[in-house]
């Protein structure tokens, strides 16, 4: 296990604070809030360790860099929402039923990723102004 240094802190609270999956450039940027001069290698050094530890999972998005959240939100069977105007992940609670229904003949399902693209509401209410 790592040792608790002011900068994994800061990367941990980011993700607690944003309860949503972060982009290294997004954790940096929240981060930076409880240590000024964190750098984006630091960032990746850590992230990449915190992988290897299992205490953050990467979520792929069809051609896109990978994004984290924390294993123990992972773990709990849900979809993403990608916001197509400022490219913020979030998550969505819950679960299409019937998704076997659109199966061809004799196939069967073994999983799913849903991601649903659209506008958040931040970036909607900055339209309206």
């Amino acid at each position: 296990m790592q040792r608790q240094t002011s900068q994994r802190v800061a990367i941990e609270n980011a993700f607690a604070l944003a309860g949503r999956p972060l982009g290294p450039k997004e954790i940096l940027q929240a981060a930076r809030n409880e240590v000024p001069n964190l750098n984006l290698a630091t960032v990746y050094r850590t992230v990449n360790r915190m992988v290897e530890e299992k205490t953050l999972y990467p979520i792929e998005l069809p051609g896109e860099a990978a994004r984290y959240e924390l294993l123990e939100v992972a773990d709990q069977h849900h979809h993403h929402f990608r916001c197509r105007e400022c490219n913020a992940v979030f998550i969505l609670k819950g679960c299409v039923k019937g998704l076997s229904k659109l199966l061809p003949p004799g196939f069967r399902m073994s999983g799913h990723d849903i991601v649903i693209y659209g506008d958040c509401r931040v970036c909607i209410a900055r339209r309206a102004c």
